[in-house]
């Protein structure tokens, strides 16, 4: 038989409710802090996260469509429709027709829009480097590993697409 520690893979097969319920409470608060320090600097331009999230795709993915960028976001057409007038209003993001298919709208970062991203990217880079660094090598790849184990099946394609593009 062979001997567990209480972090081994083994013991965790056997979290209790509360351990549960800590670990979700842990979640909510470390998203609360790692959306923080967005959430300033968008208060001051009148955006809100949904902005946030279509900049960052799309400064992942230049060119990307407005249908991939539905997928990805799971939002609605309208919502998102609303969101990238103000982006494209602001000067933040350029909507181009499609080279392939006219009726398909490729979106862009402006110079602009990259700075806002580099800026919203910054801040969140500087806690989760901070947050990787105090908790170790081991403990990032069992994070990353927990992450992608609580995505549905369509979010952990969109996820793995998305990091074999880079």
């Amino acid at each position: 038989m062979r001997a567990t520690s209480p972090h081994s893979g083994e013991a965790l097969l056997f979290l209790t409710d509360e351990q549960l319920r800590q670990g979700i409470e842990a979640m909510f608060f470390a998203y609360r802090g790692f959306t923080a320090d967005p959430d300033r600097i968008l208060q001051d331009m009148s955006y809100g996260r949904a902005h946030h999230r279509a900049v960052h795709f799309i400064n992942g993915a230049p060119g990307t469509t407005v249908n991939n960028l539905l997928d990805i976001l799971g939002v609605t057409k309208q919502s998102l429709n609303r969101v990238l007038r103000t982006l494209i209003e602001d000067g933040l993001v350029e909507s181009r027709v499609g080279t392939t298919d006219k009726r398909e709208r490729n979106l862009y970062l402006t110079d602009e829009g990259k700075a806002l991203e580099r800026q919203l990217s910054d801040a969140q880079r500087a806690r989760m480097r901070a947050a990787y660094r105090s908790a170790g090598p081991e403990a990032v790849a069992g994070f990353k590993t927990v992450l992608e184990a609580m995505m549905d099946a369509d979010m952990r394609r969109h996820y793995r697409k998305l990091r074999e593009g880079r």
